[in-house]
């Protein structure tokens, strides 16, 4: 067991935070917190000092390991750019679990992320999720695969495919991916009238989308101006699948709209500069927006567009747009890990989940803190000398 004694835990939950000791079992998961407990004999202990302690921060869209950090060409393995539709990718396939991102992350207290492929096609393939632990193999990393169906609309799909064999327009990224979400649901529905071997005809395009269809996994939708927001909402409802949008950079323009059919945003990079027109307005103004109207975001720093080892100073500074502390630390732990579906598992210190957690050398949302002690399932990963 391993227990840390003397902190200022920060929940992210209704306990708030609590003055006090949490106790990890041997399963790496939370076993207790509070300001009275015993710490069993024979646990190692590690004294924070009266330091803050929060759950681990979770990158919710990335890229690590598949557009690898300083590498360049041949470590850029994001996009399978032959094809707009290639939702048979598998990031997992693509992904290097020795990018030396992963050992930044875990210095600057990340401890899960969300891999994802890039956004040159329409749809791009699927996504996973991992602890960003130490590891040669990435299973060893793996938490769950797949996690969501990376799709774009906007200028990323017209720019890649729009000299070459389309589509070329914004009305031609949605009429291709309604044809393929078509081509799916019936696949679905003939794999279910012939006792699920659909006669025999297997096709790699249609059983990866398959699962999206199905509800067993969301279709995660790259937009960065409103109307290509409103095209995803408009798709996904046609379709009764779950979706989530992801950059959401307009979103400030839309917020009753999003509220209204309850969509779930990831919201960013904030933090970079207005890099093509899509992307005009670009700035902590959709963050605060959805937040004042109730609309489920988390923040992403898109790594490694903006590396996510400042994805906490992005929530720092969210926190000086008149947003609660307490809302813009939870939009990089709590919601985040809601946004990729394991709300359940990780992102708040709540008994029974995972010891991801973080012991800071002073307020976790001030950009001088840094990580003293990362901790994933109730193992120090990193600790600052």
């Amino acid at each position: 067991m391993l227990a840390v004694i003397n902190a200022r835990l920060h929940t992210v939950s209704s306990d708030g935070v609590v003055d006090g000791t949490i106790l990890i079992d041997d399963e790496g998961r939370i076993a207790e917190l509070g300001d009275n407990l015993q710490v069993p004999a024979g646990t190692d202990v590690i004294d924070a000092r009266g330091r803050d302690v929060t759950p681990g921060i979770i990158e919710a869209h990335c890229h690590a390991g598949v557009s690898e950090e300083g590498v360049g060409w041949e470590g850029s393995d994001g996009n399978e750019s032959t094809d707009p539709v290639t939702p048979q990718m598998r990031a997992v396939d693509g992904a290097n679990p020795e990018d030396k991102a992963f050992s930044a992350f875990r210095e600057a207290g990340v401890t899960a992320a969300q891999i994802t492929p890039g956004s040159a096609n329409i749809i791009g393939g699927q996504q996973f999720v991992v602890k960003c632990r130490a590891a040669a193999i990435i299973e060893d990393m793996v938490v769950r695969e797949p996690s969501g169906m990376k799709a774009a609309l906007g200028e990323n799909p017209k720019r890649v495919y729009g000299s070459k064999k389309g589509p070329a327009t914004r009305m031609g990224n949605a009429a291709t991916m309604r044809q393929w979400l078509q081509k799916a649901r019936d696949y679905v529905a003939r794999a279910q009238s012939d006792d699920d071997d659909n006669g025999g005809k297997f096709d790699a395009k249609l059983e990866a989308l398959r699962e999206v269809i199905e509800g067993n996994i969301p279709l995660r939708v790259h937009c960065h101006r409103a109307d290509d927001m409103a095209t995803a909402i408009r798709v996904a409802r046609e379709f009764d699948i779950e979706y989530t949008i992801e950059h959401a950079t307009q979103a400030a323009k839309i917020p009753e709209y999003l509220a209204e059919h309850d969509v779930f945003c990831a919201v960013g990079p904030s933090l970079m500069f207005e890099a093509k027109v899509e992307m005009r307005g670009n700035g902590f103004d959709s963050a605060v927006a959805l937040h004042r109207h109730g609309v489920r975001f988390c923040l992403t720093n898109d790594h490694p567009v903006v590396h996510g080892r400042n994805l906490r100073a992005a929530a720092g500074i969210l926190s000086s747009w008149d947003v609660p502390p307490d809302a813009a630390l939870r939009s990089v732990t709590l919601s985040a890990a809601e946004h990729m579906g394991l709300g359940d598992r990780m992102g708040s210190l709540t008994p029974g989940k995972d010891a991801d957690l973080v012991i800071w050398s002073g307020d976790p949302l001030d950009a001088r803190t840094f990580a003293d002690v990362t901790i994933i399932d109730g193992t120090v990963v990193f600790e600052r000398e």
